[in-house]
């Protein structure tokens, strides 16, 4: 019973946390003139929006930041939403 419950608490709270993740983007997306973004600059700039928050989280277990192969690897899980 307990497992269940602890097991739905976490699926829900990476669920709402990726959630709050896309958000923060989306609210970012606005132009200078303070309108919301459309078309290619908007899809620009969700794509620099997900990579630089990708690249804060690319860290390893040892708590330093990731290089080489196993930071690119990281970035491309991350920016696919994996």
């Amino acid at each position: 019973m307990f497992k269940r419950l602890f097991l739905v608490a976490m699926l829900g709270t990476f669920a709402i946390g990726s959630a709050f993740a896309q958000e923060s983007c989306e609210s970012k997306a606005v132009g200078k003139d303070g309108k919301a973004l459309a078309g290619a600059a908007k899809a620009s700039f969700m794509k620099k929006c997900m990579a630089d928050s990708c690249e804060t989280k690319a860290v390893g277990s040892d708590g330093k930041p990731l290089s080489g192969a196993a930071k690119t690897s990281f970035l491309k899980k991350c920016e696919k939403g994996a």
